[in-house]
């Protein structure tokens, strides 16, 4: 009896499980002096794949180096975050997103979206930007990947505008209720990506991932920020997601493990393998 509970307790390890952080931006220059390190934590934790969400084209080359050296474990996206959205240069920076799309290297179209916490001067740009890019996504059938900070109704409009059965994506951080969930649920190949906000003492993930299909999540980090607890206020990085995927386990009632299987799963049928 000894030797199988010490067998189950080995197998539920994190290091034991994979994972799959969806949204980490391991390119920023917060990882410059350690980034290799932090990539080979993650890998050692059990974060096998690393989805890398672009911001602008100011940041495709860093990013697409980094793929090149990980190539096994870094995938990258292109697209153009609405907090580099102005009313001169987007147009510029969409064009971008399509012509970088046409090489073929790219596993989504994102980080997109919108965000109305800083500023609401150049709103009507950010609606076009995304509009744009959920057509990009759409002719190169490839997922796409949304930002939605104080905005998830506009969002979600401009999605379901030119929503068919062509069209997937993430609602990344997702921090909405549960009727906001079961909306993204009826879009129908989308899904909500869950990170350090999950393990705040205050969230409302709380009461709202109970309610929440198990298939409708995927997992993240959007490090370097937004550090689970106890890493909360420092830099996040990839390997912190073992944190997120305990927490949730926890609040979804679950075993850790069966948590890790279902959303890697998810992962892969988001980003097709």
């Amino acid at each position: 009896m000894l030797y199988i509970a010490l067998t189950i307790f080995i197998i539920n390890q994190p290091g034991n499980m994979q994972l799959i952080d969806t949204h980490t931006h391991l390119f920023s220059d917060k990882f410059n002096e350690d980034r290799t390190a932090v990539i080979q934590r993650a890998i050692d934790a059990g974060v096998d794949r690393m989805y890398l969400p672009n911001i602008s084209k100011d940041t495709t080359d860093a990013m697409n180096e980094l793929v090149a050296e990980f190539p096994q474990h870094c995938f990258p996206m292109i697209g153009l975050h609405p907090c580099h959205v102005d009313a001169d240069g987007y147009q510029a920076e969409v064009d971008h997103v399509e012509e970088e799309l046409a090489t073929g290297r790219y596993v989504a179209v994102g980080e997109t979206g919108l965000d109305y916490h800083w500023d609401l001067t150049f709103k009507e740009q950010q609606h076009d930007a995304l509009r744009q890019q959920i057509s990009l996504a759409k002719k190169h059938q490839l997922p796409i990947v949304l930002h939605t900070r104080e905005s998830f109704d506009d969002t979600y409009a401009l999605i379901a505008e030119q929503n068919d059965e062509s069209l997937t994506g993430v609602f990344h951080c997702f921090s909405g209720t549960a009727d906001e969930a079961s909306r993204v649920a009826e879009l129908g190949g989308f899904y909500i990506g869950i990170g350090g906000v999950a393990t705040f003492k205050k969230t409302s993930h709380i009461e709202v991932l109970p309610q929440v299909p198990l298939d409708l999540i995927v997992l993240e980090t959007d490090s370097p920020y937004l550090a689970p607890t106890p890493h909360r206020g420092k830099r996040n990085e990839s390997a912190y997601l073992v944190q997120v995927a305990e927490r949730v386990a926890e609040i979804m009632g679950i075993p850790v493990a069966e948590l890790a299987e279902r959303t890697t799963a998810n992962a892969l049928a988001l980003y097709k393998g």
